[in-house]
This record gives structure tokens, C-alpha cells and sequence, in this order.
């Protein structure tokens, strides 16, 4: 949905752009929401989703948003319009929903913070589109059949541009990041939860830095 404001990322498109993957994050509590932003932003990964799945994630938000230089930070797993105010009230310069319903759409309408809502089927993408979105979340991703959905729904929509999140792995990521509808993809790989529990945040930057290199060599093949 496009919006009216001067800021740097005014849209969904501009956000999904500069992500070579996108991190979903789901903060177990706020002592691992800093260093672990580091190490994935250092890893060459900006654009972070945090999740609204835990008590940290509002908190989470706002932190990184207010100390992490080069973070792009998100909400995901918005589920309505008081979760979307929250989450642009915490500093949220995108937000990711698993669906959408009419409060969100209009709580998205009256803010200059882009919503990326999130489709598993056509009757879902039509209607994400006729209000007026043309990045969406495909989600879940391997659950709502994969790469051969997406090839299907790219016939009829080619206007569409998609993030699939759920299952994609680095196993997996060179199938979507082939189709031209996928701008980007969203992830977990990257984030172990062993790690993320341990503090193990030069792994977890390695592993960013692997995803990164992997986008590259599959968008720009020597």
C-alpha cells in the first residue's frame, strides 16, 4: 500500500528491497534483543521482523529501533489494529500481518508505516489487492504449496510481488528467490534458537553473512 510520507522507506517495496533475507525474530527476552540485532545487521541482514509472539517483542522493537545504526525494524505477527498502533508506536518502520482483516486495513490507511499482510491463497491476494497492496507476505510459505503456488498465482497477478516466509531454508531459497514476483524472502535459519539462548552471536553473524552471500550468488551469478 503506498503512503504519503517523506520517509525513506514510504512503502512495502522500499522496505523488501534492501532485505537479501529477512530475519523473523522472535525475542525471548530483551537482554538477547541488542547484540543479536548487531550480529544480524553486521552479517548483512538490516531488515529485522520481530515478532509480537512474546512479551518482549514491543520492547524488543523499540530498542533496536533506538540503538542499532543500519537496522530496518518491523512487527510481525500483527493481528489487529491496536497491535499495528502499538508496534508503529514502538518505533516499527514496516509491519507484517498473517492475514488481513478491515482493521488493519484501515488502521495501515491512516498510517504513513507500511503493512505488508500476509496471503495463502487467490481469493486472499485479490482481496489484498483491490485494497490497494501490492507487496504481500506468502505465508506459510511450503505449507500453501511452495514454489508451484507461487509459479500459479504469478499468472493471473503479475502485478503482485511476494515475500514467502515459512519453510524457506537455504536448502529451498534459490527455487523462490528464481521466480521474478519474489523480491525477498523471510526466515529463520539464521537464528538458532541454541545460539539466540547461549549467546552465540558471532554464529548467528556468520550464518547472516551466509544468507547474504547466498542471495548474492543466486541474483548476481558470476
Amino acid at each position: 500500500m503506498s503512503c504519503s510520507d517523506e520517509s525513506a522507506f514510504p512503502d512495502a517495496g522500499s522496505v523488501l528491497r534492501r532485505a537479501p533475507v529477512v530475519p523473523v525474530l522472535t525475542i525471548p527476552d530483551l537482554d538477547c534483543a541488542l547484540p543479536l540485532a548487531e550480529a544480524l545487521v553486521s552479517g548483512g541482514l538490516p531488515v529485522l521482523e520481530i515478532t509480537l509472539r512474546t512479551a518482549a517483542g514491543l520492547g524488543a522493537i523499540r530498542a533496536i529501533a533506538d540503538a542499532v545504526p543500519g537496522a530496518i525494524v518491523g512487527a510481525g505477527t500483527v493481528r489487529s489494529a491496536a497491535e499495528f498502533e502499538a508496534a508503529v508506536d514502538a518505533g516499527s518502520r514496516f509491519v507484517v500481518s498473517p492475514g488481513l482483516t478491515e482493521g488493519l486495513i484501515a488502521a495501515a490507511t491512516r498510517s504513513s508505516v507500511p503493512l505488508i499482510p500476509g496471503i495463502a491463497t487467490a481469493s486472499e491476494l485479490m482481496r489484498a489487492r483491490e485494497a490497494g497492496f501490492d507487496h504481500v507476505k506468502f505465508f506459510p510459505a511450503e505449507a500453501a504449496g511452495g514454489v508451484a503456488t507461487l509459479k500459479a498465482l504469478g499468472g493471473p497477478f503479475p502485478d503482485m510481488r511476494f515475500c514467502p516466509t515459512g519453510g524457506v531454508s537455504l536448502a529451498n531459497i534459490a527455487d523462490y528467490l528464481a521466480l521474478d514476483a519474489v523480491v525477498t524472502v523471510g526466515g529463520t535459519w539464521m537464528t538458532p534458537a541454541d545460539d539466540v539462548r547461549s549467546g552465540n552471536w558471532p554464529a548467528i553473524r556468520e550464518l547472516a553473512a551466509g544468507a547474504a552471500e547466498k542471495v548474492r550468488s543466486i541474483r548476481s551469478p558470476s
